[in-house]
């Protein structure tokens, strides 16, 4: 059991903050990369660095973040981490230099990663251990709200004839006061359960040896995917349907997010009435078939199919970490650092496609995404998970 001071109300509406806050950081680059190509004529390939370095960095840190928590406090973790996304935010306003965006992005990267490592178990222990599964979701609900939001707020500013680096210093200040507000705030103490902690050397051999490579791919290829299609969208549209990347090309991707943010509430519906393979193939087959409409068709059908994808692929995270933790028996902790590391093709996806952009251009890059989709359709097949009522993990 946690050892805690007590449930805190305020601490959980903090938490929630932070998870907004933490997906204000994440999510706009997608809308602001066409802006970035333009103004430092950069080749698809180099664009696609962008994305790499922020989860690249996502994906590295998370398990030291995880041992770094463990052997010091949240608090301490959360400040630092908002202090170095902080100079980031600064360091990229003053320098607005490509190479300086690929180190700023790199350093937010291990800021959101470690602030998400640590705010979970706070989040358990804040709210009360019986309604953590309902605080992780509203959780989720914020990061996916910001998500929608973040967009907007990019489009806001260009609109009003502000360059697009000024999102910078709104980034640095928000950082700034969540620094302030976590210095003075009494955060609860917290120790973690088994399943929050890495395991040992062995633990991983054997998760290897029971499929863990497997699950590791799969959420590598559904996180590629999602960032596949929230980096490139508002480029595509511009490219092939001259879509304003500044106003409407911004607005799909806020939809796309917007979209997978309802498609969260409308999926804990049915996986309460339906086996999650037969939800997850389903899913599949829908993503398929808007993704190749909005890939193919016209603009007018381009600039809602392509955002829809993200209602329809709203459910398959937390399934595919569902079967995945169902899949075995014990180390459900030591797993989720596997899987957690698998956001790593949120860094690798994007960069696949700007690289095969460049030669044979953006829609036959993003084609790639269809070979994500299918492994995603065929997990609903060959997943045999022995446990029943696998435990969901949130991100």
């Amino acid at each position: 059991m946690s050892t805690r001071r007590g449930r805190s109300p305020g601490v959980v509406v903090l938490v929630l903050v932070v998870f907004f806050v933490v997906s204000l950081f994440t999510n706009t680059l997608g809308a602001l990369l066409p802006e970035i190509i333009g103004s430092f004529q950069l080749s698809l390939t180099a664009a696609g660095l962008l994305p790499f370095s922020f989860f690249v960095a996502y994906g590295l840190a998370s398990i030291p973040a995880g041992l770094w928590a463990e052997r010091s406090s949240e608090k301490r973790v959360m400040m630092a981490s908002f202090t170095l996304a902080l100079l980031a935010s600064v360091t990229f306003a003053l320098v607005p230099r490509y190479h300086v965006a690929i180190a700023s992005l790199f350093g937010t990267g291990v800021a959101c990663a470690a602030i998400q490592v640590a705010a979970q178990p706070l989040l358990r222990v804040a709210g009360g251990e019986t309604r953590f599964a309902f605080f992780s979701t509203l959780g989720q609900l914020a990061f996916g709200a910001a998500s929608f939001v973040s967009p907007r707020v990019y489009a806001g500013l260009v609109e009003r004839h502000l360059p697009w680096m000024n999102l910078y210093w709104l980034f640095a200040m928000l950082a700034g006061v969540m620094v302030v507000v976590l210095g003075v705030v009494k955060l609860p103490a917290v120790e973690r359960k088994d399943d929050e902690r890495a395991g040992s050397l062995e633990t991983h051999r054997t998760l290897v040896r029971e499929g863990a490579l497997r699950w590791f791919a799969s959420i590598f290829l559904y996180v590629g995917l999602e960032q596949g299609m929230s980096s490139w969208i508002s480029q595509f549209l511009a490219t092939y349907h001259g879509v304003d990347p500044r106003s409407d090309g911004a607005a799909a991707v806020s939809w796309f997010w917007g979209l997978m943010t309802l498609g969260c509430v409308s999926g804990l519906v049915l996986l309460k009435l339906f086996d999650s393979r037969k939800v997850l193939v389903v899913h599949a087959v829908l993503a398929i078939i808007l993704f190749a409409l909005g890939l193919l068709g016209p603009k007018s059908v381009a600039v809602i199919a392509l955002p829809a994808v993200g209602l329809v692929a709203s459910v398959m995270w937390p399934i595919i970490f569902a079967l995945a933790l169902g899949s075995v028996r014990t180390h459900h902790g030591t797993l989720s650092g596997i899987l957690c590391t698998a956001i790593v093709g949120g860094a690798i996806i994007p960069l696949i496609i700007g690289r095969i952009g460049d030669r044979f251009g953006l829609r036959a890059g993003m084609a790639v995404l269809f070979l994500n989709l299918t492994w995603i359709l065929a997990i609903g097949f060959w997943a045999k998970p022995p446990l029943e009522n696998a435990p969901q993990n949130e991100r």
